[in-house]
């Protein structure tokens, strides 16, 4: 029996997350950060989508992304390919190198996208890598807490500094204050890590 199909619904965002087979790392050293990262913008070159949060963890990664031309699977099958061979190959490996199909769930309305964005930038926290997400080079909350850093195309940081009132400035404050990790979360936290 085969495995169900996913919904794939173009104008909504999904919540990703991929995992190392066996937990194992998926990042062992600065470089393998580097090259999903320049993967995703190759891709993005191809296959336009819209990433709006997402954070490398050693073992795995989150994505909060939408794609209004190809399929999330499509996006992903390419992501997780294409990062797999060059895993395998650098490392001399072979075999699977992530656990399973990649989790996705859709984020429904305005306040699921900002709490699924707090928790995919406090991951690194939750893990006691860092004490504060600015602190943490592997994710895009540097793109919203410093207007200096400019993202890279496939970053929109738009779309969440929208949800907010105000000038640049006040809304990056706000999505800043929001993302601190003492804020008081007013709706659930996802189900995922």
């Amino acid at each position: 029996m085969g495995r169900p199909k996913r919904i794939w619904i173009p104008n909504m965002f999904y919540h990703i997350v991929c995992r190392g087979n066996r937990r194992d790392p998926l990042f062992r050293d600065r470089n393998d950060f580097i090259e999903i990262l320049h993967m995703l913008e190759k891709i993005y070159e191809k296959f336009p989508y819209e990433l709006v949060s997402y954070c490398l963890m050693t073992n795995h990664f989150h994505l909060l992304l939408r794609s209004q031309e190809e399929s999330i699977s499509k996006v992903m099958a390419l992501v997780n390919k294409r990062y797999a061979n060059y895993y395998n190959t650098k490392y001399k490996l072979t075999g699977h190198v992530f656990e399973k199909r990649y989790f996705s769930e859709m984020v429904k309305d305005t306040g699921g996208m900002l709490t699924v964005s707090r928790y995919i930038h406090l991951n690194p926290i939750k893990a006691k890598m860092v004490k504060s997400p600015e602190h943490y080079p592997w994710s895009s909350f540097q793109f919203y807490a410093n207007p200096h850093v400019l993202p890279p195309n496939y970053i929109d940081t738009t779309h969440l500094l929208n949800y907010f009132p105000g000038t640049d400035t006040q809304k990056r404050e706000q999505f800043s204050d929001r993302h601190a990790p003492d804020f008081v979360e007013l709706h659930p936290k996802p189900t995922t890590e």
